[in-house]
């Protein structure tokens, strides 16, 4: 437990003492602490200031008409009751027919838990399979909020180095060499997000080998899984048969049907771990909302009407700003996924930090440091590819203004 003293804002001479449990401790600074040149660059942008975003991966779409109205229509229809703890029978058998195809092999609605987004659901599977004593393995760099979702849990996280000169992309023996007796799970991402870094067919079969030597479960978070860039491969970790008893994946709309704002999630996994799940998933919300499922299933169903041309414009940005930014000195990471690009900045003589604050007081682009996604990018920032194409020259034309003032 912890203990602080506190009082009231504008109350005189009334203090006391209170105590919280230690997951606020061992959480503190790692919520919205990392977003902080993001909150910075929209203070500014609402004070007036010419503000060029580059930081969040907001689709560059909006949710498509259909689905906004399938869910209208389903709160007229009276959709709006309490909700299956494990999800509604329509959705869970959608997402079973979903990821029997793309698995080739058969996923049942047993197999389903639907929960409130990508985040909630990494949330139950790193709860349900780690505790205090145990560590979970997670790749540097890293999506912002992994090590929060671990140490919540009371687990320790111990980073695995995912290299540029493997194209970040996770490799066997690397984790092998981080592994200790009390490590319980292994947390993979791909399409990776900061990276756009994609598992190959190889890779998840000598990654799937160490997880079997060691007895560990794998969590895999496959949210980008529909902004694959054309003519780059992608496989799931559900196809691979080998550690299909062993593996739980997380997902949703957020980014595939651009409704991040409808936080509709899920777990697949093995039947017996989303029985174990179900009454922890009870206790934090019991279900979600019915009229949310029903525009869900129906997304699920009938695909995605907007995530080809998303992914189509990602990769046309992201190789423009390769050829942008050629000669200046920065070094662009090229994605085959997802939102994003990273930049390696060590050429100015600045860190990731101190660049993207530069850029953003100098010229008025906003950039994610990339010491938000781990130890590894102290060098880089992470660039979104989610602005019309306008803007996002106009913010890259500040970059090299900056560049050269550097």
């Amino acid at each position: 437990m912890i203990t602080a003293i506190v009082g009231w804002p504008h109350t005189e001479g009334w203090i006391m003492t209170m105590t919280f449990a230690s997951i606020t401790q061992r959480l503190d600074g790692l919520g919205g602490a990392k977003w902080a040149v993001h909150a910075k660059a929209r203070a500014l942008a609402a004070a007036g200031r010419d503000i060029v975003e580059l930081t969040i991966g907001e689709p560059d779409v909006p949710v498509p008409t259909q689905l906004v109205d399938a869910a209208i229509d389903a709160i007229r229809a009276g959709r709006t009751k309490y909700a299956d703890g494990q999800g509604e029978t329509a959705l869970r058998e959608a997402l079973a027919a979903h990821y029997s195809l793309r698995a080739g092999q058969d996923i049942h609605p047993d197999n389903v838990l639907c929960l409130p987004g990508t985040q909630t659901a990494l949330y139950l599977a790193i709860s349900c399979l780690a505790e205090a004593g145990d560590a979970v393995l997670v790749g540097d760099p890293m999506y912002a909020t992994y090590e929060s979702v671990v140490r919540a849990s009371g687990a320790e996280m111990l980073s695995v180095p995912l290299r540029a000169t493997h194209g970040f992309r996770m490799q066997a023996r690397d984790i092998r060499a981080r592994i200790k007796d009390n490590t319980r799970v292994l947390l993979l991402t791909t399409p990776h997000n900061p990276t756009g870094a994609i598992l190959s067919q190889q890779d998840f079969a000598e990654i799937g080998q160490v997880a079997l030597d060691h007895d560990l479960w794998i969590v895999t978070d496959e949210v980008y899984a529909d902004l694959v860039f054309d003519g780059e491969p992608f496989v799931s970790g559900l196809a691979q048969k080998a550690i299909h008893d062993r593996l739980v994946l997380v997902s949703s709309i957020s980014k595939s049907h651009a409704a991040p704002g409808f936080r509709s999630g899920w777990c697949i996994g093995p039947a017996a771990f989303i029985q174990a799940a179900i009454p922890v998933a009870e206790a934090m919300l019991f279900g979600n909302q019915p009229f949310i499922a029903d525009m869900t299933a129906m997304a699920v169903r009938q695909g995605s009407s907007v995530a080809r041309g998303m992914a189509q414009r990602y990769a046309a940005r992201a190789t423009h700003m390769m050829a942008r930014l050629k000669g200046t000195g920065l070094g662009v990471h090229q994605p085959q996924a997802g939102m994003f690009a990273l930049v390696d900045v060590h050429s100015t003589g600045l860190s990731g930090d101190e660049f993207a604050d530069g850029l953003l007081e100098q010229v008025g682009v906003a950039v994610m440091p990339g010491s938000s996604f781990g130890e590894s990018l102290a060098d880089w920032v992470r660039i979104a590819l989610t602005v019309d194409d306008q803007t996002f020259d106009e913010g890259l034309s500040r970059i090299i203004q900056f560049v050269r003032s550097c």
